[in-house]
């Protein structure tokens, strides 16, 4: 038999397969095909009933596409891949031409979906544990830029200097422009003591700025910072929302009303997000039970909206409270923030967040268990149904702060919290720094509890 026969049979058999997956696709046209194509409940708001339509006769079902129309587009994608296969200049596995296909499907979604391969999934779950070896920065897409959101505290990143906003240019020397999340983050990422370099561009400076950092084991601790800054008024920091966040808050909020804290300041700035999951539990805390926190909407009668309101029985509903964002606050930080604002339960204070609200589902793929799909499924809106994604939530009192200005605080703040860590002269050189967004709300703070007593 020659190589051309042996090839000729090798595309029947690889037609033939294609064409009975578009015939089960066609049997499952109209419901669900397998079970686990929703999100997973553990990290999805508790849903409310939803009411049925009053007349389902008035209720137009949309319209889809022919099965003739599928099979047309199988046979296109089939018929690339052999060509790739057959032709390329250098030989590809059907499994790489396969996993660069479902990428570039993905990722012509929107920035956030993606399809993750074995090692993307295990970085993924690492990540909700708050473990992986990097530089510490999280990143995203504005106006289809790879954009900082905001560094990870005590990482490289931090302290090389990176600021939330910054552009990034190039990694290692190799431009970003074009290049999706899932590749920068897999550039950023790797062993701990190999060096990479970043370049970024920052708002209103023309000159690139080039930073070498060594990646390191990244483990974050999500509650940091807890203390009294005044008499009676609370301090703490939530750095990200992982699974351990809601209860390491609990018990540093419980510590600070051993220290007779009657009022609380919670610093979001550069938090970056996390699990939707720890956003609920966290706002909870705050808020009186059944209070709604967010809602998601998705695609009607596919992802309908659903509801996550307050559970739990342990309550510091009644300390007035100030929220600090920025420009770094983005995701689970959003949805706690647009929830204690729409709630009055806190008042705002700094500059408006990043603006990153969609609803992303891991769906476990049954052909590949050490797969998944990362899709988008819907928004994320406030309470008062406020969008997030692409706006952001404003503060109830503006309060900017230049590039500069951040970083100075960022470091005096790393002094006061690890003395030991630094020289003394350089403490010295920054114990001037003062934090006018962490002012402004202690003096508000101070001013309800004078006029409460």
């Amino acid at each position: 038999m020659t190589l051309v026969q042996r090839g000729n049979i090798r595309d029947t058999r690889l037609w033939r397969g294609v064409w009975l997956c578009a015939l089960f696709a066609a049997l499952c046209v109209g419901g669900s095909v397998f079970a686990n194509d929703k999100p997973d409940p553990a990290d999805t708001p508790a849903a409310d009933p939803v009411p049925e339509a009053a007349d389902p006769v008035e209720a137009a079902e949309p319209r889809r596409e022919t099965d003739d129309a599928a099979y047309d587009e199988i046979k296109l994608f089939t018929e690339t891949l052999l060509h790739i296969k057959r032709q390329y200049a250098e030989e590809k596995s059907y499994k790489d031409i396969v996993h660069g296909g479902l990428r570039g499907l993905l990722q012509a979604l929107d920035p956030h979906s993606d399809f993750l391969d074995a090692d993307a999934y295990r970085a993924l779950r690492e990540d909700a544990a708050s473990k992986f070896s990097g530089i510490g920065i999280s990143i995203g897409m504005r106006d289809g830029l790879l954009t900082v959101i905001a560094p990870m505290e005590d990482t490289p990143a931090f302290r090389a200097g990176l600021l939330a906003g910054d552009v990034i240019v190039a990694v290692d020397g190799e431009k970003t422009q074009g290049m999706t999340l899932r590749e920068a983050v897999k550039r950023l990422r790797g062993p701990q003591g190999v060096p990479v370099t970043v370049a970024v561009r920052r708002a209103g400076d023309e000159n690139e700025h080039v930073f070498e950092m060594v990646r390191e084991d990244i483990a974050v601790d999500s509650v940091k910072g807890a203390g009294l800054v005044r008499d009676g008024i609370g301090y703490v920091r939530l750095t990200q929302f992982s699974e351990p966040t809601a209860e390491a808050l609990a018990t540093a909020l419980a510590d600070l009303a051993d220290q007779d804290a009657r009022a609380l300041i919670l610093d979001l700035r550069n938090n970056h997000g996390g699990l939707l999951r720890s956003a609920v539990e966290v706002a909870q805390l705050f808020l009186k039970r059944n209070a709604l926190i967010v809602t998601t909407r998705g695609r009607a009668g596919v992802h309908d909206e659903a509801r996550a309101v307050a559970r739990g029985r342990v309550r510091y509903a009644d300390w007035p409270m100030a929220v600090l964002v920025n420009g770094g606050s983005a995701s689970a930080s959003e949805i706690v923030a647009g929830a204690l604002q729409d709630h009055r339960r806190a008042i705002l204070i700094g500059e408006t967040t990043f603006g990153k609200a969609s609803v992303q589902s891991l769906i476990n793929l049954k052909s590949d268990e050490s797969t998944a799909l990362r899709l988008t499924i819907g928004h994320y809106f406030t309470p008062n149904g406020r969008a997030i994604h692409g706006a952001g939530i404003d503060p109830d009192i503006e309060v900017k702060l230049a590039p500069a200005q951040w970083r100075d605080i960022l470091i005096r703040r790393a002094h006061l919290e690890n003395p030991e860590l630094f020289a003394p002269e350089d403490v010295a050189k920054h114990a001037h720094v003062a934090d006018p967004q962490l002012d402004r709300a202690a003096d508000i703070l101070q001013g309800v509890l004078v006029l409460g007593r």
